[in-house]
């Protein structure tokens, strides 16, 4: 390659990355897979390395991580969270430990430490309570995400001693945590996140702490900053001392008295990781005396005394059959690939979601093709590339169809969407989709009634709408097969009791699309009742926090169409609630009336979405953690700090008009109120 043919290579791949780097960090909607990165960085690396006179101060090359997203306070780090050099094989890690001895000689020791598939952070102690969590940002100035990090369970607020310290680890998503949001976004026709790093990165840069406490994160410590400061001379010590403090700085980690050890380490892990509860795409492997790290230095960019070795993704190589269409219960329409099944993972995999017909012409997919397949994350399957090469005839180009597989009624295709829909309220699958959706847990929670009864019910014709479950007659019930007059009763009991839901449950439970349940909450909180929130303007929607105009366009739409208003009409004429209870005024006076409430412990015979309503309701607010301004802590069974907490502030003087109620004395003040 001449000098202008390297340039001209160079200039387009620093194009590509830095287009792929706001994707995963800025808008955390990754393009490509880690390897298809990689291998770019690796490409201008190599032509960076072989035309020194290329290299720029502006190449990805120089950056360590990304721009500070808006919004965040700007935290500039002491000392620069850098990055790790990579390694993909043994002989490069040969060539590492051959670097660091040419160095410090040969009495050398590593420790190995599974490399979690997270975002960076940094948490910064004060007198050992946690004052600040940061991202890693450009490595020099990251993002304030304290807020966020305060909601990770397992990050202590105050450390088991009173010391000033930095430590740095890595943010993760448990992979159920991670399956358990994609279904949730998925039924409310959002994006999915394409693997549990970016669902992390997602959820520490909420603006809304809310957001980050629901999606369960935690967090790995593998730093302590300045070790030496606090008399460690080695890094394996600063992890024990670490986990002495209290911190989470477990994980999978052994030293290693040579290279050899070290590869042998990584081989026992290459498959045994897939059965930790995060996902892992690594192994880093550290010099381990802090002395031998310092007389090794740095490069601008990262450690000499350190690399991280990338484990390679388990891909196979098979025949696309078939690429079939989901409707889902928003009317997006979802192609999957079908291919000849194949081993990853440990599990027989057959089909991948392709998301969209745009991801399918920009891979150039073809049913017939050749593909590679892997498991982002070692859990989502996803189709990597087609081969265009291995094609033998011409195969024809996917197109979507232009009417609904289900209904074939005409698909649309929203402005700045990639997804076709189906709009049209009577097709069996939106039907289908709609009704689980609606009896479900979160929506109007009719128990027992889930997706196998929804499927009978629809295939004898019985249901048609979210309405005709509340004309479902116990005569009708009994014909079914298998349903008996105590299981008929109690679904008709079920269905019956949800009539008197809050108007949020029902919001949720209607599927307006882009409606979670959290904003379903606060359109009912805002506007109070149904006749109220279907009358809005986009403009008055708009002024609803978090409610943007995307959403409010939605909710207008969706309250514009005729089956819509017809829909409300006869749920209101079947008996159902159409207000917002959460903040109704108690039946009798209430001495939760204006006070701040605190439950902790398992409530037997009430579920605890349920207590928080009926205090919502006797006129109280409910929060999460016990402080001088607790007017009531509620304990039920195996009750522990938090009611530990109380006692201690009652007895100190520091709060004595804090009252400590059992679940009894609870439910007797419910009862009074004729709430139950």
């Amino acid at each position: 390659m001449t000098k202008a043919e390297a340039a001209l290579r160079v200039e387009e791949l620093r194009n590509e990355i830095e287009f792929h780097n706001r994707r995963y960090y800025q808008e955390d909607n990754p393009a490509i897979s880690d390897a298809e990165w990689d291998e770019l960085m690796r490409e201008l690396i190599q032509l960076e390395t072989a035309f020194p006179e290329l290299q720029s101060e502006v190449s990805p090359t120089q950056r360590v991580g990304a721009a500070v997203a808006e919004g965040f306070v700007k935290v500039e780090h002491e000392i620069s969270m850098l990055s790790l050099s990579n390694a993909y094989s043994t002989e490069e890690l040969r060539e590492f430990d051959k670097r660091v001895r040419q160095v410090v000689g040969d009495e050398v020791r590593y420790v190995c430490e599974l490399k979690i598939d997270g975002l960076a952070v940094s948490l910064r102690y004060e007198n050992g309570r946690l004052v600040r969590g940061a991202t890693r940002g450009d490595g020099e100035v990251g993002e304030d995400i304290t807020t966020n990090i305060r909601t990770i369970r397992n990050v202590p607020l105050q450390l088991s001693e009173p010391i000033s310290i930095e430590v740095r680890g890595e943010a993760y998503m448990p992979k159920q945590s991670f399956l358990r949001l994609n279904e949730q976004r998925e039924q409310q026709g959002l994006p999915l996140f394409a693997n549990p790093r970016n669902a992390a990165a997602g959820s520490l840069r909420q603006l809304d702490p809310k957001i980050a406490a629901e999606r369960r994160l935690g967090v790995i410590v593998y730093q302590v900053v300045q070790a030496t400061d606090y008399a460690l001379s080695s890094h394996s010590e600063a992890l024990a001392y670490a986990e002495s403090l209290g911190l989470p700085a477990t994980g999978q980690r052994q030293q290693c008295g040579d290279i050899d050890a070290v590869i042998d380490y990584i081989e026992a892990w290459s498959e045994q990781r897939r059965s930790l509860s995060y996902a892992t795409d690594g192994m880093v492997v550290k010099v381990d005396d802090i002395a031998l790290q310092q007389e090794l230095g740095f490069t601008a960019k990262s450690p000499r005394w350190a690399i991280a070795y990338k484990y390679k993704a388990e891909q196979a190589e098979t025949t696309l059959r078939e690429i079939g269409l989901n409707v889902g219960r928003t009317g997006a329409v979802t192609p999957t690939a079908m291919f000849d099944p194949v081993q990853l993972a440990g599990t027989t995999v057959a089909r991948a979601s392709l998301h969209n017909e745009d991801l399918i012409h920009e891979k150039d997919i073809r049913v017939g093709d050749r593909i590679i397949v892997q498991k982002a994350g070692d859990i989502i399957p996803e189709v990597v590339k087609s081969l265009p090469e291995k094609r033998e005839t011409e195969l024809p180009v996917f197109a979507m169809p232009e009417h609904c597989p289900q209904c074939g009624e005409a698909l649309r295709r929203l402005p700045d969407e990639a997804a076709w829909r189906c709009v049209n309220p009577s097709c069996p699958a939106l039907i289908r989709e709609g009704l689980i959706h609606f009896v479900s847990r979160n929506a109007m929670n009719i128990d027992g009634l889930g997706e196998q009864w929804i499927t009978i019910l629809l295939d004898k014709e019985m249901v048609q709408t979210v309405a005709d479950l509340y004309r479902l007659q116990k005569e009708d019930m009994l014909q079914l097969d298998r349903m008996g007059e105590k299981l008929a009763d109690k679904l008709l009991h079920a269905i019956e009791a949800s009539k008197q839901n809050s108007l949020e449950r029902l919001l949720f439970g209607l599927g307006i699309r882009l409606v979670g349940e959290k904003a379903a909450k606060t359109l009912a909180q805002s506007f109070q009742t149904m006749d109220r929130l279907a009358s809005a303007t986009v403009e008055e929607l708009v002024l609803v926090p978090e409610i943007g105009p995307k959403m409010a366009e939605s909710i207008v739409q969706y309250f514009e169409a005729q089956g819509a208003r017809a829909l409300l009409a006869d749920l209101q004429a079947l008996g159902l609630n159409m207000a917002y209870k959460g903040l109704q005024t108690a039946k009798v006076e209430s001495i939760f009336t204006g006070k701040t409430v605190v439950l902790t412990g398992t409530l037997e015979t009430v579920e605890r979405k349920a207590a928080t309503t009926w205090i919502e309701m006797l006129g109280g607010t409910v929060t999460g953690s016990v402080s001088a301004k607790t007017d009531f802590v509620i304990a039920g069974a195996k009750a522990g700090s938090k009611l530990e907490k109380a006692q201690g502030l009652i007895e100190s003087g520091k709060n004595p008009g804090l009252q400590i109620f059992n679940e009894e004395q609870f439910l007797a003040c419910v009862d009074e109120a004729g709430l139950r």
